[in-house]
């Protein structure tokens, strides 16, 4: 039977980049694409803001949750057909999120949809790393990081120009025709590899998934029932206790949906913590930030995204260049310096914000911010996967991108209790005295979490020299896989 160390055949960088790329653009892409439209959905659906957090938490945390989950499926029944199947619900999902007449429609579709998105994120990677030569899988996965850093990034552009010129569920209705042609595509292309066979950790699942769920719910309520409400200190303790339970049921277990001997590699956990505070710290910050654009300033959607630009375009261009270069710089160089540039942005926008600044004042600090992004998308996951062992990938691919997940979603319940916690309202004169103390912490956040990444090994790929060709491998494997 097929594993990732041994495919059935390999293709064409390009093709196989194009196979793995498309569903991974549309999935990355929903993490932010309904951020320029929360003032718009706000006014339509009558959202307050803690149903505008659950539109984009419903996605995130259903997303982390069954990440790992997925990639054991994918191992038992092919890692291309679970992909597959992730693409066909996510499509479906959009559909009905583009349906929806009310907030609590829109959430469950979102939920949906990150049911989908489980199965396509990681083994996206896992299916790319298995596709191409063992000497390109730097390249790829460089690119694959700039791949996924730019549906990220353009999540805000893109949703704002179909809001403008479209409406709200134009967002949606773009997912169905791209996963209408990425499912042959990926059945035509792509290698059916396997994994171990073992059994599925639905008890893992559950305990993660209610744990993080419990969390997010404790701190989303914190400022309207009260912090020291039963209802709040029983979810964090709910989701305290949950989370114990499923690190003491992995160490337990015989097939464990997070095998923690992982963490034992220092490259795998500094590179999960920095993912973790990345996304907590600088999508936590977007989400403040792209309704202050649009609240306060009165941009229109497209207006406020292109005004973005800088900061959303950067990671096309760096990340592809950060993961061809990693190997020489070192991945720690690269995610440190990113971080430090994230946080500068961020510290310069909430020093700047009222609601009069001018965008020449802001625009250094979106270079900044953009740059930064870009230096860490791609050599995070290199720095992620640098010791894993083949027959690893999948899982460890699947927690990073669960961290990063759960980042987001923390981040922007986090940074909304800070801004709803100092009287913040979505209106223009009572937006800004909040949102600067939650921009604040978001690159506190990013700041804090540059310092931790000082823990990771240079990553600098070993020296290849012409004696022989195991000595090439071995400096592929170590920067890539």
């Amino acid at each position: 039977m097929p594993t990732l160390a041994s495919p059935t055949r390999r293709i064409p960088l390009a093709l196989a980049l194009l196979a793995t790329g498309i569903p991974m653009f549309m999935a990355t892409l929903d993490n932010l694409v309904m951020t320029n439209a929360l003032p718009v959905l706000h006014a339509d659906l009558g959202a307050s803001v803690e149903e505008l957090q659950w539109f984009i938490n419903a996605y995130t945390l259903v997303f982390a949750s069954l990440i790992l989950f997925a990639v054991a499926l994918g191992d038992r029944f092919g890692r291309r057909t679970v992909f597959a199947l992730g693409i066909g619900v996510f499509t479906l999902a959009s559909a009905l999120a583009a349906f929806s007449t009310d907030p609590t429609q829109l959430i469950i579709a979102r939920a949906v949809q990150g049911l989908g998105g489980a199965g396509i994120m990681p083994l996206s990677l896992s299916l790319l790393a298995g596709s191409v030569e063992p000497r390109r899988r730097p390249l790829a996965i460089g690119i694959w990081g700039g791949i996924a850093g730019l549906g990220v990034a353009a999540g805000p552009l893109i949703g704002g120009a179909v809001v403008e010129g479209w409406n709200w569920q134009g967002i949606f209705w773009i997912n169905v025709p791209v996963g209408i042609i990425a499912i042959p595509l990926i059945l035509l292309v792509l290698p059916n590899a396997f994994g171990e066979k073992v059994r599925a950790d639905i008890v893992g699942v559950l305990l993660a998934g209610l744990g993080v769920l419990a969390v997010v719910f404790g701190i989303v309520r914190g400022n309207p029932a009260g912090w020291d409400s039963a209802q709040v200190i029983g979810s964090l303790a709910a989701g305290a206790v949950l989370l114990a339970g499923f690190i003491l049921w992995e160490l337990r277990t015989s097939a464990p949906l997070l095998p923690l001997r992982l963490f034992r590699d220092r490259s795998f956990s500094v590179a999960n913590i920095v993912g973790f505070g990345f996304s907590f710290g600088m999508f936590g910050a977007v989400f403040i930030l792209i309704q202050f654009l649009q609240i306060v300033q009165g941009n229109s959607p497209l207006q406020a995204a292109v005004l973005t630009t800088p900061w959303t375009m950067a990671p096309m261009v760096v990340a592809p260049l950060a993961g061809a270069f990693a190997g020489r710089i070192g991945t720690r160089t690269l995610i440190v310096a990113g971080l430090l540039f994230q946080a500068l942005g961020l510290f310069w926008i909430a020093a700047t914000m009222s609601a009069t600044v001018p965008y020449t004042t802001l625009l250094p600090a979106f270079i900044s911010a953009g740059i930064g992004m870009g230096l860490v998308f791609a050599p995070s996951s290199t720095a992620v996967l640098a010791n894993i062992r083949n027959e690893d990938t999948a899982k460890a691919s699947g927690t990073n991108s669960t961290l990063r997940e759960i980042g987001v979603a923390l981040g922007i319940a986090v940074l909304t209790a800070v801004f709803t916690g100092a009287g913040g309202q979505l209106t223009p004169t009572g937006y800004v005295h909040a949102a600067i103390p939650a921009v604040f912490v978001g690159a506190a956040v990013l700041a804090a979490t540059a310092i931790v990444g000082l823990l990771l090994p240079a990553g600098r790929a070993p020296r290849a020299t012409p004696r022989t060709e195991s000595t090439e491998a071995f400096a592929a494997e170590r920067v890539g896989v």
